[in-house]
């Protein structure tokens, strides 16, 4: 079983707007609205492509149920720390003339230090049942910054393989716990060692630092130049094909939804990476954020070049 964590979910509700002016009022289409937060979009395509996520993480209010019940529907099992804050929503305009999109994402509720332990027990009991833990996004007022890292120790502990996605001081702190893979875009990596990697011989440089510090393998996402896997003693590279995208939004949680899958399944690491590639891709031609086709994804694969460096 692959827990997926998610410690900062939210409503997600999104707008397409034929012609967004600032400062005019818009009629619209209802919006769509999905369980948001990293790890959830994760569980959502795992689920589609034949594995059976947990969800765990903090939810609040008439936000965390209507979450919950999504879910249900979904038929994504979960096991959530019910918090007395409310769990935020975001918004997205869609911008269908110009192409762009605006956020406007809540900060989100404040978590209490009773709240932090209470999930630190049930996060230990799930451990007792997983495979595999997947852990994104960002992280709640009140949780400490260091709070990856405790969850890596945590996974470590069990002998249970943790693949992080997150950014900025949690990604930092998050390294320090020794996950067993990270997937940073290019822009995250470099907020993580101070500088601008412009070659792909530099990322990958700095990608094997990471390595050395005991993290096993670090996805790195190129967005539509594909994606790099790098360990201390490996590296392959995925090439993917031209695609017209429809919202590129969610696409990396995708690549660590196929990359666990694929990890689960123990293929081969060009094959993982293959995966990840597939529904990072297929994700991208979806409207709805964390969202792919298993037919889509299976199209793709035979397309996506990976060779070794």
């Amino acid at each position: 079983m692959i827990v997926t964590v998610t410690l900062n979910p939210a409503i997600d509700v999104s707008y397409r707007v034929p012609n967004f002016q600032m400062d005019q009022g818009h009629r619209v289409e209802n919006g769509n609205k999905t369980p948001g937060g990293k790890a959830l979009n994760v569980s959502r395509v795992l689920k589609e492509i034949g594995s059976a996520p947990l969800c765990t993480g903090f939810l609040g209010g008439q936000s965390g149920v209507w979450i919950q019940k999504q879910l249900d529907e979904q038929e994504i099992e979960h096991s959530f720390v019910t918090i007395k804050e409310e769990t935020r929503t975001c918004l997205a305009m869609i911008d269908e003339k110009s192409g762009t999109q605006t956020e406007l994402m809540e900060i989100g509720p404040v978590v209490k230090n009773e709240e932090i332990e209470k999930f630190k027990v049930s996060f230990q009991h799930l451990l007792k049942e997983a495979t595999m833990v997947v852990a994104s996004g960002s992280l709640p007022s009140g949780v400490p910054v260091s709070f990856y890292q405790e969850i890596g120790a945590l996974t470590r502990e069990a002998n249970i393989p943790l693949l992080l996605d997150t950014s900025g001081e949690p990604l930092k702190f998050g390294i320090e716990g020794k996950p067993f893979l990270i997937k940073p875009n290019q822009t995250e990596l470099s907020q993580y060692t101070g500088k601008v990697e412009s070659t792909l011989e530099e990322m990958i440089e700095a990608a094997k630092a990471i390595c050395s510090q005991g993290v096993q393998y670090v996805l790195l996402s190129l967005g539509a130049e594909g994606a790099v896997l790098i360990g201390e003693d490996v590296i392959w590279q995925a090439k993917v094909p031209r695609i017209t995208a429809v919202s590129p939004v969610g696409s990396g949680d995708s690549m660590v939804a196929g990359m666990a899958y694929a990890l689960q399944k123990k293929y081969d690491l060009d094959e993982c990476l293959r995966w990840a590639c597939a529904c990072g891709l297929a994700n991208a031609l979806e409207s709805t954020t964390g969202m792919v086709q298993t037919e889509i994804v299976q199209q793709y694969l035979p397309e996506i070049k990976v060779t070794a460096l």
